[in-house]
């Protein structure tokens, strides 16, 4: 019990404070009158089981002019019904999507923000694999079924209380003979419903409970083979290249068997919860009749009082019922909610990391000075294990720095400079200046027209744009300039090359102070790369360059060198 209260808390926290958020006011405007609309249900739940009852005391007693008014009620009950159960549903969506959006954004917000999503899949606290799923499929299953649910469990609350009154008074009293004395018994038919129910109730969640574990487990094999169709279907020329096909069938059928296994146990979980769903059901049709018949056959209830306590005898069975019947649910909406609370875990925990003091931790600053210090800098792995240490350099304003060496350190010193890469310690101190511009060995090209992918990640609007044709000339890419407005995929429809150039025009069009390299012109013969970085040094003459490569071609465009 401590742990479902603190799963409820955890979640309550987690997204809770959308009824507070800066458009609350319409927010519990809709609340309000959803939970009004469910009162409403209620009521023509009450209204459909007098209406019954009235409907067959006239058939009972053979009265057509009574049959006739029934008729009418009949008309007016269908007509109200259709509208609140359809506004009612708008309703119910709207808040759904608008609680879906407001946790997607904030999830967004903390993983896409400073590098976390990169540094969040180098720590191991809390599980966070695929988090385009969690956030994707994770997050619309935790708001839309909490929401589901608790509309659920409110109107079988409000079931509960209005069946059982009437049930009690339909019940009216009857007398027990136990052989030595005669107990009398009010309400004997609300007793039998409680009993009844939480029977099957206990057993029911007993019987679903395997289902949660079997969920969980399923969600994270489709996910996990999800992404691994992902990222073959992004690597898939290297792939080709290599034939690397009968290893990636391989890998896809392994993940597809741990599917498997997750859907066999999940279907055992199913058919228990069929089993016992199905013998439930045919059970609730028959039992309330059988128990409430006798009065009828003894003349102390009408056909119509029968029928209404048959009625209201499933009523307040199906709402006593509720955790029984919504397990299912309950073990789909627990499952992902426990993936969302997990990665949003996983990103709270590295926050933590990288606030609390620790001397194994790289200090940034930024003085006002327009210098990249590194002052006794050590790189290390996540493990403590340090790969580079004693690391003293002052670059100033306009130099051109070779980094030579071990290029693996050389990224993760570039990581630390960007402020990625957390784990070591000494200190960098940042010119105090524009941005850094940093070139990976490839560019990100986002889907869309080529235009707004090469000023990625400002607005196509924002950036130089008569002056792209001089620079897609000085990249040697004048072919592309008639697709500056062509729909694309284009990390997968140009070659290495064609990116890497591309992430030149990108840099001229930004001109900016300070150029970090990395191995961005690894794909281009000796030549090209000469050529790429004399337009750098021709075009922006001031920057300050800092490359990483082992390529003897680098070395002529550089004045210093530090070797790692």
């Amino acid at each position: 019990m401590q742990a479902q209260s603190g799963f409820f808390i955890q979640f309550l926290h987690l997204a809770g404070p959308f009824w507070r958020s800066e458009n609350k006011v319409v927010i519990r405007q809709q609340t309000f009158v959803f939970i009004g609309l469910t009162l409403l249900q209620m009521v023509l739940a009450v209204t459909i089981t007098e209406w019954s009852a009235a409907l067959f005391n006239a058939i009972e007693q053979h009265s057509m002019p009574e049959l006739l008014t029934q008729i009418g009620y009949l008309v007016l009950i269908f007509v109200a019904s259709l509208a609140v159960t359809a506004y009612h549903l708008k309703v119910k969506r709207q808040i759904q999507i608008a609680w879906r959006a407001w946790l997607t954004e904030r999830v967004i917000g903390q993983w896409m923000d400073k590098g976390r999503h990169y540094q969040v899949t180098h720590i191991q606290t809390a599980e966070h694999d695929n988090p385009d799923g969690r956030i994707a499929e994770d997050i619309r299953i935790a708001t839309d079924e909490a929401i589901t649910l608790s509309h659920s469990l409110f109107y079988s609350v409000l079931l509960l209380i209005s069946f059982t009154e009437i049930l009690w008074t339909l019940s009216g009293r009857i007398e027990l003979n136990l052989g030595l004395f005669t107990l009398p018994i009010s309400g004997y038919l609300v007793i039998v419903a409680i009993i009844y129910s939480s029977l099957a109730s206990v057993l029911g969640w007993w019987v679903g409970q395997p289902l949660t574990l079997a969920t969980n487990a399923m969600q994270t094999a489709e996910a996990d083979f999800r992404f691994s169709l992902v990222k073959a279907r992004e690597h898939s020329q290297a792939i080709a290249l290599i034939r690397g096909e009968s290893n990636e069938k391989k890998r896809f059928h392994d993940f597809f068997q741990h599917i498997t296994t997750a859907y066999n146990h999940q279907t055992n979980a199913w058919s228990n919860i069929l089993v016992f769903n199905s013998g439930y059901s045919v059970l609730s049709m028959a039992f309330p009749i059988l128990i409430a018949a006798p009065r009828y056959i003894l003349g102390t209830l009408t056909l119509g009082a029968l029928m209404q306590s048959v009625q209201a005898f499933q009523q307040v069975s199906t709402a006593l019922s509720w955790p029984a019947n919504n397990m299912a649910a309950i073990a789909q909406w627990r499952a992902s909610v426990e993936r969302v609370l997990s990665l949003v875990k996983a990103l709270d925990d590295l926050e933590i990391e990288i606030a609390r003091p620790d001397p194994q931790r790289i200090l940034i600053e930024k003085p006002e000075q327009n210098v990249l210090v590194f002052d006794d800098l050590c790189l290390s792995k996540l493990n403590g294990e340090v790969v580079l240490s004693h690391l003293n350099e002052r670059i100033a304003q306009g130099e051109h720095i070779l980094i030579k060496g071990d290029t693996g350190n050389g990224s993760k010193l570039f990581k630390a400079i960007a402020g990625l890469w957390p784990w070591g310690s000494g200190r960098i101190e940042l010119p105090d200046g524009d941005p850094m511009f940093f070139m990976a060995p490839r560019p990100f090209l986002p889907d869309g027209t080529l235009r707004a992918a090469i000023c990625y990640p400002c607005l196509p609007e924002g950036c130089r744009a008569v002056l792209l044709d001089s620079f897609f000339k000085l990249a040697g890419l004048e072919a592309l300039l008639a697709q500056l407005d062509q729909v694309d995929e284009w990390d997968k429809v140009l070659t290495r090359e064609q990116q890497q150039r591309l992430g030149m025009v990108r840099l001229l069009l930004y001109a900016p102070k300070w150029i970090l390299i990395e191995e961005a012109f690894d794909s281009l013969d000796p030549e090209s790369e000469a050529l790429m970085l004399r337009t750098i040094c021709q075009q922006l003459p001031d920057a300050t360059l800092i490359t990483l490569s082992n390529q003897p071609t680098a070395e002529a465009f550089h004045t210093r060198h530090i070797v790692l």
